[in-house]
This record gives C-alpha cells, structure tokens and sequence, in this order.
C-alpha cells in the first residue's frame, strides 16, 4: 500500500486555496518537453527488505574509492580524515540549532563558525571569510554577482583553467540575471594570457589557483591587469589543502576567494553536501552573502559569540537581498573546523608537502611510460597527461582492471576534440607507493 498522507480533497483545498485548477499547473515554467509523460520503469510496489536488497545491488556495481588506486580529482578529493572528525561532530555543545538566530541558546554553533571564518582568512590570506557556503561552485557564481554589485559593471572573464562546471554555474546564474561572461579557451599549459581579456567592461576576472588542469602560477600581474582596469580578480580554490603549501591568493591581490572545504574534514560523498569557503577585503563586507559570526562579551564580561552581520533581507525581501544563500553547510563547516584544528599549521604544511612529494613521483613514473608526455609544468597534487589516444578509452579499462585513473577533459569538456587525449590526475596522501607503480604499469599495458 502506498503512502498517501494527503486525500483528494485536501488536494482540492489546497489546490483551490493558491488559485490553480490542477497539480499541472504548479509546473507550467517546465518546457512540455522536459516533463515525464509517464513513470519511471521501475517496480510499483516493494516492501523495505527488498528495496534494501534491490539498492545494495545497484551499489555494487560501484566501485568504491577506497577498493582500489585512486587518481581522481578535478575538484572532489580524497584525502584522509581521522576517526576523531566523526567523533567530535556529534557532541552535544556543537548540536545546537542549525540556524543561530538566538545567540543565548547557539553559542556552540556560534563559535565553531567564528572559529572556522578565522580558519578561512587565514589560509586564504583575506581579511573576512563567512560562515560557509553550500559548495565551491555556488560560491564562485556567487563572488561573481557580488563584483557586479561592487563595481556596478556585469561581465565576467573567466579563464581556460576554471574547472568547466564551476564555469557552468556561474554562466547559468549570468543568463538569467542578464550579465555576460566571457570565456577563455581552455588552457591545459597555465599560459593563457588572462589580462589581455580584461576591458573598460569587465567586472571580475575569475581563475583557478591550482588551476583545473593542475598549473600553479603568479596570479600577480592578473590581479595588476584587473585593477588598473577597475576589476576585481576572484580566486576559485578547488583543493584547499593546496593553500598549506602555496602562496596565499590574498598575498597575491586577490579581492574574493572562492574555495571548496571538501578535501578538510569531508569524505568524497559525505552525506551529499560540499562545504564552499568564501572571503574577501575588509572594504567589501557588505557585499558579501551569507552571514557572518563574530566575538563579544555578554552583561558580566565572558567572552560569547553572536551574527555580527546577517543581511536580514536574506529571509524577508529576496528581491532586495545581496544573495539569496542564507544558510550554510553547518555539519560540513564544522567538520572542515575540526579537521583544521587537529593539524594545526605544521601538520597542514605537512599534509600538503606529502600531496606534493607524492604527486612528483606519480609524474615522474607517468612520464617514463613511452607515449605519455606530462603537460603541466609546476603543480600541486594534480596534473595533465596526453595519452596516445582517447583518455576515456584508457580510463574504461583501467577502472575495469581496479584502478581508477583520474579525470578524462573530455567527460567535461566534449565539445573540443583536441582534449580528447588529455587526462588529469591526482595523488593525495592516500596513493602509496604500490598504488603509483600499479597506476604506471597499467597505464603502460593500457596503451602498449
């Protein structure tokens, strides 16, 4: 028996009450064409076991990230995270209300979001960071709608080293706000020449840093163009872990960062959500979405936490608001803060030194193998490689033989046939040295 909480005259109550003759009707903004004309070919009734029975064996056909060599990346990584992370989530003085309206009641929700925008300034080299995002790419097309506001101008450049969907998002958000985005080729050598892009018209200029196909460059003489320019250089972090190794993009003019907190504290699929980081100049907090969590003293002088800064428009005026994004991935920020505090800064160098020294040596065993050329001259724990031949060919029979190669372009980007042989890979603190010479001899019988 199906679960019908609703009766067809609560329909029509309900119905009646919003002024529409039918459910239809509530979809009318959906084309005709993307609407299903019939239901999914799947079993009308199951009881629990066998749906549990049923869902196991669609899992299994997965293969899990942690039963084999695994090189993927391009903005989702695996990295460890200690036993200590799960545990301490779940402590009561952090199982406060999700949204801190009431700071007597919130204060351990308060304080691990200040405790957490410190940690963010920090490794982002900002004055502010906010109480989080939902993920890394909202947050990019965020600080992109954020620089219009700023510099009352509505066009982005966007570099050929932008991971391709963070690009997507930000050019969904353009066309129905009406801005205009202009795109770079896609750069697989970090040589792209970014600042002849930016004009009298231009907003922001958004790059990657490590890029998507894993270059790491000066992002310096960007942030010069775009100021002279009267734009603003937003910088988009894939791999957080990176910026405990790499000059700090506010050391190198940045004016916003955008970041995914993924690879501190959260597994690949934690549950669904990322956690976006987002920071910026002290002379432009305003501008910034989210909320903001700061330190005060109460009647009798302790120290306690409150919003400092919560554009109340968020929640009862939309169309005034500065961003519409009025919550924040709580769970997942805490996790990002807790994992941040059990390394410290040495053991966040120190974790970041092993991601580089690992993804050397996976280089230099790539390289060897004959037909393979190493595209990307100085990176992080990421790079490009050209095969001989089609990259999504070779990653098929890798994955088929238990190894899971890395990122082919052309899953993201198909359109450009010249990417085809490209793949990105990655080497975190998970790859051992077996996992890299396996992924050098595969490869080698792969394309031999």
């Amino acid at each position: 028996m199906r679960y019908l909480p609703l009766t067809d005259a609560d329909r029509r109550e309900m119905l009646a009450k919003i002024g529409v003759a039918a459910v239809d009707d509530l979809f009318v903004a959906v084309p005709r064409d993307k609407l299903m004309r019939d239901l999914p070919a799947l079993p009308r009734t199951k009881s629990e076991l066998e749906v549990e029975r049923e869902l196991s064996t669609l899992a299994a056909r997965n293969t899990p990230a942690a039963s084999v060599p695994f090189f993927l990346g391009a903005g989702a990584y695996r990295h460890h995270v200690p036993a200590t992370v799960d545990h301490l989530i779940q402590r009561s003085e952090f199982l406060t209300s999700y949204t801190p309206y009431q700071p007597e009641i919130t204060q351990g929700t308060l304080q691990y979001l200040f405790e957490f925008q410190t940690q963010v300034a920090n490794l982002t080299g900002m004055d502010v960071a906010n109480a989080s995002m939902y993920d890394g790419s909202t947050a990019a097309a965020e600080a992109v709608l954020m620089a219009h506001r700023i510099t009352r101008r509505k066009k982005a450049v966007l570099s050929g080293g932008l991971h391709p969907q963070y690009a997507d998002v930000i050019r969904t958000l353009a066309h129905h706000g009406g801005s205009a985005v202009a795109d770079l080729p896609p750069d697989p050598t970090g040589a792209e020449d970014i600042a002849s892009a930016i004009d009298a018209e231009t907003s922001c200029v958004v790059v990657q840093y490590p890029g998507f196909f894993g270059s790491v460059r000066d992002l310096s003489d960007i942030a010069a163009a775009a100021h002279a320019k009267g734009a603003l250089m937003i910088v988009v972090v894939t791999e957080i872990v990176a910026l405990g190794l790499l000059r700090s993009p506010g050391e190198m003019g940045a004016d916003i960062v955008a970041a995914e907190g993924q690879s501190i504290g959260n597994g690949l699929s934690f549950g669904g959500p990322y956690v976006g980081l987002f920071a910026t100049r002290d002379k432009y907090v305003r501008q910034m979405p989210g909320r903001l969590a700061g330190e005060t003293v109460d009647a009798e002088g302790r120290r306690g936490f409150v919003l400092t800064l919560s554009t109340r428009e968020q929640h009862i005026r939309r169309e005034k608001a500065t961003s519409n994004i009025c919550t924040n991935s709580g769970l997942c920020a805490l996790a990002f803060t807790i994992h941040t505090t059990l390394l410290g800064e040495a053991g966040m160098r120190k974790l970041a030194r092993i991601n580089h020294a690992n993804a050397c040596d996976l280089a230099d065993r790539l390289a060897a193998v004959p037909g393979i050329s190493v595209l990307t001259e100085a990176f992080f724990n990421e790079f490009t490689v050209r095969l001989p031949g089609s990259a999504a060919a070779v990653v098929d029979k890798l994955a088929a033989a238990g190894l899971v190669a890395g990122l082919p372009v052309s899953r993201l980007l198909p359109t450009d046939p010249s990417l085809d042989n490209l793949l990105v890979v990655a080497a975190t603190e998970i790859t051992t040295d077996d996992d890299r010479a396996a992924f050098a001899t595969a490869l080698a019988e792969a394309i031999g």
